[in-house]
């Protein structure tokens, strides 16, 4: 009697992550902009809101977190809702 051994792969596989991207306007104020930071991605602090404001600010593009594309799409909604510009793009 022939016994087989069926092996099965145990690596794991980690959900492909997406950064949060937020941009430049001329229509929403920087109080506006960091408020709203904080309101949507709840796990910033004030100082990280600020830095990411004034990076949009002065570089015209701003990365706000890398998380699962779920989250990414949440986050990036919830921006938009809020009158401010931002897109999702794979973490390479």
């Amino acid at each position: 009697m022939v016994q087989t051994i069926e092996q099965r792969s145990t690596t794991v596989r980690h959900a492909p992550r997406y950064k949060v991207l937020l941009h430049n306007d001329d229509l929403n104020s920087m109080e506006h902009v960091v408020q709203t930071l904080l309101k949507t991605v709840t796990s910033l602090t004030v100082p990280q809101a600020v830095s990411i404001m004034m990076e949009a600010h002065t570089n015209g593009i701003a990365l706000v977190i890398v998380c699962a594309q779920e989250h990414a799409e949440f986050y990036s909604e919830n921006l938009k809702t809020h009158g401010l510009t931002s897109t999702i793009e794979p973490d390479e």
